[in-house]
């Protein structure tokens, strides 16, 4: 068992940690999937939502609760998330034998993997979720070297919160089992740890998943919403297939190459054939599915490791020809890293979100006290609505709905409020509730409209209003 490598992983799971804390509390605006989570946190919180798990928003709740409205608070547990991927990671490489290069090979391919770098300080489900896969993978190449069933059972706690916080656990979790069946270890499977740690993971993980069948599963059905969504945002299946490997980063893509091949080919990596082989299943089902280019951030890490100690394990046969490529690529991943950095700077700039805000708010006020006491703000999208929910309070807007995703599954509107400020286009989709609505602003992406009087009440037509598909 080599040396943990503390000094350069550490360095560099601290400096991930570091640089995303210092982007996340110099942007000035939320990304929008964070805005939602905040506006679950403060206002909606329950065992689950439409599309997400609870555990994000109640992050996002309880930093709201310790320092409303603070950048660094909000992003301080998905910085350190970011961060202890990069040293969990690592860890797998020294699990697999790796020394004190092959670690921080690993470590430098994490930290600089693309969508990580790009969303590791936003307080989403998605910037979790890489964390929590490398530690179940962790546990499982742990015990594969030691066979102590403690690491086994540790799973349980970690399946269980990772399920609050995503459900694609619960793919990779049952794709996983089917690998290790087909290419071993199959005494895993005879462990009554692993299924014990099973449960316990589906015990703290049922309040959610009664949540949604209490609620008709849309998560389900938010399967063939994001395939319709995919060739728009990625160009389809093909933009998807190359985004997934792209992803992994400059370093992170040579060595999962790497690694998917080395475990056919190194005997001392055989015996982890199941980690290529469920990489690869859960490749192609998300191609397959037209799912987000990000579904397998939880895994690069891993198969980077198991490409690491490959390139040591030629190193240590006399074969350089690889070795030497390895660092001018860490170099290279780097700079692409920081470049990506700073495009997620752009990404969630206020101006925009601020500007529709403020004239939501000129509209609002611009009405008599008696219509304002009657008044709904309704966003087309989840998106304008999270945004009008995150607002700066100075302003003085009520709480916002929608039928859109999870607000679509929050409480209707007060059946007595016939004054709607609708934001977004296509006004005609409030048809079922009122009609006649008149635009008085916004912007060509987002539109204010104004209207009054109900054709019927927000608790009839409700169910006719609900939508999974962001418009």
């Amino acid at each position: 068992m080599p040396r943990l490598a503390r000094w350069p992983v550490g360095l560099t799971a601290a400096a991930v940690t570091v640089v995303h804390l210092v982007a996340g509390s110099l942007g000035r605006g939320y990304w929008f999937d964070e805005a939602l989570m905040l506006a679950i946190g403060r206002h909606h919180l329950d065992w689950g939502s439409a599309d997400q798990p609870p555990l994000a928003p109640v992050i996002a709740g309880l930093a709201d609760l310790v320092a409303p409205g603070s950048m660094p608070v909000l992003r301080l547990v998905p910085s350190v998330a970011t961060g202890l991927a990069v040293l969990v990671a690592a860890l797998i490489a020294r699990e697999l034998g790796g020394d004190r290069r092959a670690q921080t090979l690993t470590a430098l391919a994490q930290a600089t993997a693309v969508f990580t770098t790009l969303a590791g300080h936003w307080l989403t489900p998605y910037t979790l979720e890489p964390v929590q896969w490398l530690v179940l993978v962790w546990l499982l190449v742990r015990w594969i070297r030691v066979r102590e069933d403690r690491w086994l059972l540790a799973l349980g706690p970690v399946l269980g919160v990772a399920a609050l916080t995503k459900f694609q656990v619960i793919l990779f979790g049952v794709v996983l089992v089917l690998m290790v069946l087909v290419a071993g270890p199959r005494e895993l499977l005879r462990r009554p740890a692993l299924w014990g740690a099973a449960l316990i993971g589906a015990l703290i993980a049922a309040p959610t998943l009664v949540w949604q069948a209490v609620h008709g599963w849309p998560q389900l059905r938010m399967a063939s919403v994001l395939s319709a969504e995919a060739q728009a945002l990625y160009g389809g299946r093909p933009g998807i297939a190359g985004a997934l490997v792209i992803m992994a980063g400059v370093l992170g893509t040579v060595l999962v190459f790497v690694g998917l091949v080395v475990v056919w080919t190194d005997p001392r990596l055989r015996v982890y054939r199941f980690l290529g082989l469920t990489f690869l299943v859960l490749f192609g089902f998300f191609v397959a599915t037209a799912g987000r280019p990000y579904y397998l951030d939880g895994l690069y890490g891993a198969l980077a490791a198991v490409g690491a100690v490959a390139l040591q394990h030629r190193r240590e046969a006399g074969h350089r020809r690889l070795s030497w490529v390895a660092w001018p690529g860490a170099v290279l991943a780097v700079v692409v890293a920081l470049v990506t950095l700073s495009v997620s700077q752009s990404l969630s700039r206020p101006e925009t979100p601020d500007r529709v805000t403020g004239q939501v708010q000129q509209v609002y006020a611009g009405l008599s006290p008696q219509q304002r006491d009657r008044t709904v703000v309704y966003g087309a999208s989840y998106i304008w609505a999270a945004f009008v929910d995150t607002a700066d309070p100075a302003l003085g807007l009520p709480e916002a709905h929608s039928g859109n995703r999870a607000y679509g599954y929050f409480d209707p509107p007060p059946d007595d409020h016939d004054v709607v400020i609708y934001v977004g286009a296509e006004p005609g989709k409030l048809a079922p509730v009122m009609t006649g609505l008149r635009r008085v602003g916004g912007t060509d992406d987002a539109p204010i409209w104004l209207g009054e009087g109900l054709d019927r009440p927000w608790s009839q037509a409700w169910p006719e209003l609900r939508s999974l598909t962001v418009g």
